[in-house]
């Protein structure tokens, strides 16, 4: 069901949009006709293995058709959470380094910490935008720090170079009203009775390519908000995906790793891990819930399974209008997920969480793998470029890799200065190589939220749910699942990647963790800074 009034605003600012947008950062009068159309698609709160591709029982046949077509990443990691992980999205950098190690709730007014991405440097559709292209951004911003969702403070997309833009600053809310929303600078507070954010983030991007001229290239970020809380979804879509959890969580998650095994996504000799630690010791099995608990789980699943199917019918009227237009053969579309499943709320959400992370452990905001590992897949319209597809890579890669990524398919460089200022590259790494079939180099991999902390070395992990617990040691060929500590088998290994991952802190602004508890931390902030504009 089309939102009208979304429409009828898209159309009215889109002139408004490409004045504010050439404010924001220049644009080539030349585009290069032969560069080819990204898309990136970005899911929010989705764990690993809800997709149909990746072993779930969600009916995804849209990005199912990416991956087919693709190449699927069995070990892609993000940064854990929802802003930080946005801000190393689209700048190529850790999250810190760009001020966004936290949550965009309150500017602490340090380095690390300022609740929305740093002026000094980059994101991807500025590069982009000074290479030629239009720049076009649907969905969840998220990277503005809330004190300034009244007022522009020169970090809303079409500040920070989208030329057009349609969706909400905010980190959540309601699907039928979701506030704020804005279409380029406008402020949007009216909605119809049909309203869905969803199928609103849908309809603007369709609008958005509809409109794109034919023969030059486009970057697409289109920023899904589900399948995140609040779960809402239409009954009739509710009801078409309850059958299926009827089951329970216990069979469920033997056929998703039966699927993923079969897939190729894991080594088919490891076994299903059973997570106790995370249930205080005992994980309920399905039969010990009562029929109310069922009931709801059932209902909760079938509603986030809803939420989900909702995104993929969207996606595919994404690709569908492409091949309206013209342009398929010449896009290139990537998906993933800012983060696992999250756990926030009571024993009946963390039971779906379990589910959605499949294989893995723990969830969104810990860095645990099942915090950090979300899919990844990348498709291109007019065929691979290695000529296969439907193959799985099992390279370890990072979320700051796909700006780097994406510069590298469209043969575009990073900007050497930036605001009259000279910048460094950024950290994040070409995955193009692995597109077309071959090994990445090995480097080190690092994590931080909340004080939970980890770094990827080789083959071996370290990781801790916060600073003040100590370290565990995974050896992540032989223990993906992170179920065998061997941290007092190996104190010198531990020694040696706890030194490598503080080195890598104190680079990066991480220092000194807060400890504060959510609202306390807010409150303590806003009394030292009362001007939480995001301006210095």
């Amino acid at each position: 069901m089309k939102n009208n009034y979304l429409i009828c605003s898209l159309l009215f600012t889109t002139g408004m949009q490409n004045a504010w947008g050439a404010q924001a950062t220049n644009h080539k009068t030349n585009p290069d006709k032969t560069k080819p159309n990204i898309i990136l698609i970005l899911c929010d709160d989705m764990g690993f293995s809800d997709l149909s591709c990746y072993g779930g029982e969600v009916h995804t046949p849209n990005i199912d058709f990416l991956a087919e077509n693709g190449i699927r990443f069995s070990q892609f990691k993000n940064t854990g959470r929802s802003c930080p992980s946005r801000a190393a999205l689209l700048t190529g950098r850790y999250q810190h380094e760009v001020g966004m190690g936290w949550m965009t709730a309150v500017d602490e007014h340090r380095p690390g910490y300022r609740g929305q991405i740093s002026e000094q440097y980059p994101t991807i559709a500025e590069v982009f935008r000074e290479n030629g292209y239009h720049t076009y951004m649907s969905g969840k911003w998220h990277v503005t720090v809330d004190g300034a969702f009244s007022k522009p403070n020169g970090s809303y997309p079409v500040e920070r170079g989208f030329e057009k833009y349609y969706g909400c600053l905010s980190g959540g809310g309601s699907y039928y009203t979701p506030k704020p929303v804005y279409s380029g600078l406008q402020h949007i507070a009216e909605f119809s009775e049909d309203y869905y954010y969803t199928t609103a983030i849908t309809d603007s991007a369709v609008s958005f390519i509809r409109q794109h001229p034919v023969d030059e290239p486009m970057f697409m970020y289109l920023a899904h908000y589900a399948p995140h809380l609040p779960l809402q979804a239409p009954k009739e879509r509710v009801d078409a995906c309850r059958e299926r959890y009827k089951v329970g969580y216990d069979v469920l998650r033997k056929q998703r790793f039966e699927r993923i095994r079969k897939n190729g996504l894991t080594d088919s000799e490891k076994q299903l891990p059973i997570f106790e630690r995370e249930f205080r010791g005992k994980r309920p099995a399905w039969d010990s819930l009562t029929p109310q608990q069922q009931e709801r789980w059932i209902t909760e699943m079938a509603t986030y399974a809803a939420m989900i199917e909702i995104m993929d019918d969207g996606i595919g009227e994404v690709i569908k209008t492409t091949k309206e237009k013209g342009i398929f053969d010449n896009t290139v579309f990537l998906f993933l997920s800012d983060n696992g499943a999250t756990n926030e709320g009571d024993l009946i959400t963390q039971l779906r969480a379990d589910l959605s992370n499949t294989p893995f452990r723990s969830y969104k905001q810990w860095c645990f793998q099942g915090g950090t590992s979300s899919p990844l897949i990348v498709m291109y319209g007019g065929g691979q470029p290695d000529g296969k597809k439907g193959v799985v890579c099992h390279e370890f890669t990072h979320i700051i890799d796909l700006f780097p990524t994406c510069l590298d398919i469209a043969s575009v460089k990073y900007l050497r200065e930036f605001r009259n200022h000279s910048i460094n590259a950024p950290e994040g790494r070409t995955i193009f190589p692995a597109l077309k079939g071959k090994k990445l180099p090995k480097r080190d991999l690092f994590f931080e939220h909340q004080t939970s902390c980890g770094i990827i070395s080789g083959d071996w992990k370290l990781v801790r749910a916060n600073g003040k617990q100590p370290w565990e040691l995974f050896h992540l060929l032989q223990d993906p699942f992170e179920q065998n500590d061997l941290s007092a088998n190996y104190p010198e290994k531990v020694k040696t990647l706890e030194k490598k991952w503080d080195e890598w802190a104190e680079k990066q602004h991480v220092f000194p963790f807060e400890y504060r508890p959510w609202t306390e931390r807010i409150n303590y902030y806003k009394s030292l800074y009362p001007d939480q504009s995001g301006k210095d």
